[in-house]
């Protein structure tokens, strides 16, 4: 027979828990693996053997973030240098998702978080830039600029790392370009990390200058693309994000019209392309046509 725990702070602290944490944890009936029974007639709880509720379910937010997080770390190279610090956190993730009724193989065949586009990235290079990051130290960079097809070593100061669109992205000040910047962590071909303090760019300026418009390409002179889709693509569109500062209103006919905020207008034109016929480009003027000159330049490779 388990012994009543009398002394709620002692054992509260552990679990990184305030004094009044078991008997807001005994209402769910499970606390680090171990089930909680709390006795309201006298002052105490008691620890059980191991616990699960039956039927345990999650939210879609939360299977999601748990699903991304256990296919994250199963790709960061298991078998390489982070082996042995990722293998315990997947472990206890894998046994988040698996219940009594739900085991966690079950769920990860019936629920899938699927990639596409994902390149792969060296191992070794990430790490330096994520511990000269956490470390505020510069980095000397080897990179290949893919649309240039140009190769260049560069000093930094690493500033945030961005997960957009299942690749990693390095925001930083180059100190050769004299400007911010961001850097697909794939690209960088060689990284050191110097003795030196990186230099700190506040959180506004960078959201200024990488995060005002749309994609991942930077700039501060912002200007807004006006996209119209018709009543058939509205019905996916209006649900979409494709960026936070995105303004959008069903019109009268049932079509969508959709307002986002550029900077480059690169990828704003691989987005908009692909919704072929279903999305007119209404302004800026200069935006509609260089769709259009896309458009006839891929057209002319059919008509030979």
């Amino acid at each position: 027979m388990p012994k009543p725990l009398q002394n709620q702070a002692k054992w509260s602290a552990p679990l990184i828990g305030s004094y009044h944490t078991p008997p807001r944890a005994s209402t769910r009936k499970y606390a680090v693996g171990r089930c909680i029974r709390y006795r309201f007639e006298k002052t105490g709880q008691r620890i059980g053997p191991q616990y699960e509720l039956p039927g345990l379910w999650f939210s879609a937010e939360e299977i999601h973030a748990l699903l991304t997080m256990q296919h994250l770390l199963s790709n960061l190279d298991t078998g390489g240098l982070l082996g042995p610090q990722i293998q315990p956190l997947l472990a206890r993730l894998t046994g988040l998702l698996g219940t009594a009724d739900n085991p966690a193989e079950e769920v990860q065949r019936r629920i899938r978080i699927q990639t596409v586009g994902a390149r792969e990235f060296h191992l070794d290079h990430f790490q330096a830039v994520g511990s000269a990051l956490l470390r505020r130290k510069r980095l000397v960079i080897r990179y290949h600029a893919r649309g240039t097809d140009e190769v260049t070593e560069r000093e930094v100061s690493p500033q945030r790392l961005n997960h957009y669109r299942d690749n990693w992205y390095l925001d930083a000040w180059c100190h050769l370009r004299d400007g911010l910047r961001a850097f697909s962590v794939d690209a960088i071909e060689h990284a050191e990390i110097l003795d030196k303090r990186a230099k700190d760019v506040a959180d506004k300026r960078l959201d200024e200058v990488l995060g005002s418009g749309y994609g991942v390409f930077s700039g501060d002179q912002i200007s807004w693309a006006v996209l119209r889709f018709t009543p058939e693509r509205a019905r996916w569109v209006a649900a979409e994000r494709w960026h936070r500062n995105q303004k959008g209103e069903t019109l009268e006919d049932g079509s969508y019209e959709l307002q986002v905020p550029y900077a480059d207008d690169r990828e704003l034109i691989m987005d908009i392309m692909k919704y072929g016929s279903d999305c007119e480009v209404i302004e800026p003027e200069a935006l509609k046509e260089r769709v259009a000159a896309e458009f006839e330049s891929g057209l002319s490779r059919y008509r030979k």
